[in-house]
């Protein structure tokens, strides 16, 4: 009996053993895979938090393939360049193999003065087909002529060279609008560190004036003013923070097809660009200026749209060639007869009365001809205009540029000298304020004026081109 309980405990010790052993293998297997996903989860992030770098090259490039306004102008490039292939195939001959077969309802039991002799006597209800039985095998060569055609034609390819056009006008208002997005967040940017500069001295300020007041060197109230202006510069940090994540979002909606944010930009605002003569300037304003020429196009293509409404009042003319079979038999020969052949059928259509139709398309044409005329006009005068001003802008921002920087320094230096003369009793706490607040628009100004020439160069670049 003993025996037996011992057998017993050891079969139930040998079960517990054998459930513990799975549940610590089990528990192990878990442990392995959520570290294992652990592992991804942190290298994820680590690949995640590794911002993009992207330089003004970069974001142009990104904008060209993301922007859908941009993406519109060239889809409309690609639908012009079909339509002149289109427009050609219509000068060209045409090819096609037509196969057919008429069935048509005989004329029954031939009447008494038929039986003797068939000549002249029908063998189907319907005089206009050949036969009770009629097979068509044959190919045919098209072939269309008419002014129509031709003005058509070169229209499209009018049309093709201002869709050009128009998309090296986009390519351009692109690059502005990157430019300024880009080097917005740049400024924006800069300014966050110029505010965070702004409130670290705003900050030592306040250290300073206190224990001055602790000493009994200075009146309590200029421990407030410290006060409030170190205050100040905290919130002026975070309308810096405002201004700069928007810069951010904008310039992400420019680049990204999905929304990501995590990128840095280059801050390349130190190395301007030179700037030409205004007479290199206005020279290839005028040999590559995309608006003039996309104005240039549509006035030929209106000229041609007259051309083709005259094409309308004038005699058209057709060739068809067909060889094949037209045969009451599909056979090659019928008692000895060889049924394969050809035949050609030249039309001459003269157009005599339509209503007034095609008068009024040619009116219509003359008018929107007039009007393309007029449009060139203006946009040739608009270049020499825009030319003059976006290069003043440039000009005046190129040499503003040397003045910002001088007054950046100044007011760097009018600050450290105001701060120790505030120490030594010299100077009051209203002026170390002022100086603070001069220090940071000085900075800020100069920021922006670099970036405002960086932005007049690419305004300028829309009507030359590169330089």
């Amino acid at each position: 009996m003993g025996q037996k309980n011992n057998r017993a405990k050891h079969v139930r010790w040998q079960s517990h053993f054998g459930q513990g052993s799975r549940l610590l293998i089990f528990s192990l297997v878990l442990i392995a895979a959520a570290g294992q996903s652990f592992a991804q989860v942190v290298a994820a992030d680590q690949t995640q938090s590794a911002p993009l770098t992207i330089t003004l090259q970069d974001a142009l490039q990104r904008a060209r393939q993301n922007d859908p306004q941009f993406r519109s102008v060239i889809t409309d490039l690609g639908v012009a360049r079909e339509d002149r292939v289109q427009a050609r195939a219509g000068l060209l001959p045409n090819v096609s193999y037509n196969n057919s077969f008429i069935y048509t309802q005989g004329t029954g039991p031939l009447p008494v003065n038929c039986q003797s002799t068939t000549a002249g006597c029908p063998t189907s209800r319907f005089i206009a087909n050949n036969g009770v039985h009629e097979y068509i095998s044959q190919a045919n060569a098209h072939e269309a002529l008419s002014l129509t055609n031709v003005a058509d034609y070169r229209r499209s390819s009018a049309l093709l060279a201002q869709a050009r056009a128009k998309a090296e006008v986009a390519t351009r208002g692109l690059v502005v609008s990157v430019t300024q997005a880009y080097y917005g967040l740049v400024v924006a940017q800069r300014k966050y560190a110029n505010t965070q500069r702004a409130a670290a001295e705003a900050a030592r300020f306040l250290d300073i004036s206190q224990k001055l007041e602790a000493g009994g060197e200075v009146a309590h109230a200029d421990a407030l003013k410290a006060h409030i202006q170190s205050q100040q510069q905290q919130r002026d940090l975070q309308e810096a923070q405002i201004a700069m994540e928007r810069s951010r979002l904008d310039l992400a909606v420019l680049l990204f097809p999905d929304f990501n944010q995590n990128f840095t930009v280059v801050d390349d605002l130190q190395t301007p660009e030179p700037l030409p003569s205004f007479a290199e300037v206005e020279a290839a304003g005028k040999k590559s200026n995309p608006d003039l020429r996309a104005a240039l196009a549509a006035y030929q293509a209106s000229r041609h749209e007259v051309t083709a409404a005259w094409g309308g009042l004038l005699p058209s003319l057709s060739l068809d060639y067909f060889y094949g079979i037209d045969s009451n038999q599909f056979a090659i020969r019928t008692d000895g007869v060889r049924n394969v052949g050809y035949s050609t059928v030249a039309t001459l259509q003269i157009p005599i009365f339509s209503w007034g139709s095609d008068r009024s398309k040619l009116k219509q044409a003359e008018l929107r001809r007039d009007q393309a005329h007029v449009e060139l006009n203006f946009a040739q005068k608009q270049l020499l205009s825009h030319l003059r001003q976006f290069y003043s802008e440039a000009e005046t921002a190129r040499s503003e540029m040397e003045s910002l920087a001088s007054s950046a320094e100044m007011a760097a230096e009018s600050m450290r000298l105001t701060t120790m003369r505030y120490q030594a009793g010299e100077s009051t706490v209203l002026e170390v304020v002022d100086a603070q607040n001069t220090l940071t628009q000085a900075r800020n100004a100069y920021d922006d004026g670099q970036s405002r020439y960086k932005v007049a160069i690419a305004n300028l670049q829309t009507l030359t081109g590169n330089f």
